[in-house]
């Protein structure tokens, strides 16, 4: 639920800052995306809340921590979440751009949405910077 309302509130304000393109696009491929990453959310929020993984400033989820912050009965399941969660939000930013008629936007599109998350990120999670470096979000 909270991540719905993430997703949209996202879909809403990046519209605005991505002027020529409409963020806030609907397609059955986009709803399913969005359905598949709330789905998800649930099983990754005790990662990000633990800090085994964080907010890539390229719109991705990245394994933060060394191997031992997930302990070994639960490292393939937490990979498999951020590679799955990895490949929806490539296929959505994808497939907004082309919804908008123009895959050459995708990179901006990633961009503006990679900012929303980590603006949006709670207290606690940790978020990658635009130079690169980690920060804990306060």
């Amino acid at each position: 639920m909270m991540l719905r309302r993430l997703l949209f509130l996202l879909l809403f304000c990046a519209s605005a800052v991505f002027a020529e393109g409409n963020l806030d696009v609907d397609s059955p491929v986009i709803n399913q995306l969005k359905a598949s990453m709330s789905a998800r959310h649930g099983q990754l929020k005790p990662w990000y809340d633990s800090a085994a993984v964080g907010l890539g400033n390229d719109g991705t989820v990245v394994l933060l921590r060394e191997a031992g912050a997930v302990p070994l009965a639960q490292r393939q399941t937490v990979n498999r979440l951020v590679a799955a969660e990895n490949e929806d939000r490539a296929a959505l930013y994808r497939e907004i751009a082309r919804v908008n008629g123009n895959p050459g936007w995708e990179k901006d599109i990633r961009a503006t949405f990679a900012q929303r998350w980590i603006d949006r990120a709670p207290a606690g999670w940790w978020v990658q910077n635009a130079t690169g470096a980690w920060q804990q979000k306060k």
